[in-house]
């Protein structure tokens, strides 16, 4: 795989990889790792809220009168 930066966004992640003290690859896996765990959480609680919806729909529907 190969990824391709915007100038700017080449020399963010540098500086921010100097800042760390890491490499741009270690502060790129980190913000890889955190995406995918963000959007896995999402599913679930897009899961969860669907099911409990549905379950409570006669409520929810008296809480919106």
């Amino acid at each position: 795989m190969n990824l391709r930066l915007r100038d700017d966004q080449q020399e963010a992640l540098k500086l921010r990889a100097e800042e760390e003290g890491r490499s741009m690859h270690a502060v790129v896996l980190q913000a890889i790792d955190r995406y995918l765990e963000q959007e896995a959480d999402r599913g679930v609680v897009r899961k969860l809220g669907a099911k409990y919806a549905l379950h409570h729909a006669d409520l929810l529907k008296r809480l919106g009168e």
